[in-house]
């Protein structure tokens, strides 16, 4: 139902009828007088509809995280990376750390390297 309801609000007509929403209630305003609950609808829409929109954007947030490690992951496993890098998006924050300190000593390793063969061409 996320996914559904996510792509029909991503859409242009969504953003159309909002806006059409807006406009309308805008041009109520003087015939309820500007009040008090002539404000609150608004706020009240507004909130309830920013609040649903959170959860639907981390929804979908957390299927492109999970379909891009996996990209990476087959990346990484067809290629000629360490497979053991696959799935270190589920590791604690200190083991990721390790791996990026091992990723950061091997790049400092690869550029001690290079002038070395630079000097023997």
């Amino acid at each position: 139902m996320a996914g559904a309801v996510a792509r029909a609000t991503g859409r242009p007509w969504a953003f159309a009828l909002c806006l059409a929403s807006v406009l309308v209630w805008a041009a109520t305003g003087p015939v309820f007088h500007y009040s008090e609950t002539w404000q609150l609808i608004i706020n009240t829409g507004t909130t309830i509809i920013t609040f649903l929109m959170v959860f639907l954007i981390q929804n979908t947030q957390n299927r492109d995280g999970a379909a891009i490690q996996v990209k990476l992951d087959e990346l990484i496993r067809s290629g000629l990376g360490k497979n053991d890098f696959i799935g270190i998006e589920h590791l604690t924050e200190r083991e990721v750390e390790e791996f990026r300190a091992i990723c950061e000593k091997a790049k400092q390793a690869k550029e001690v390297a290079k002038p070395k063969a630079a000097k023997k061409s």
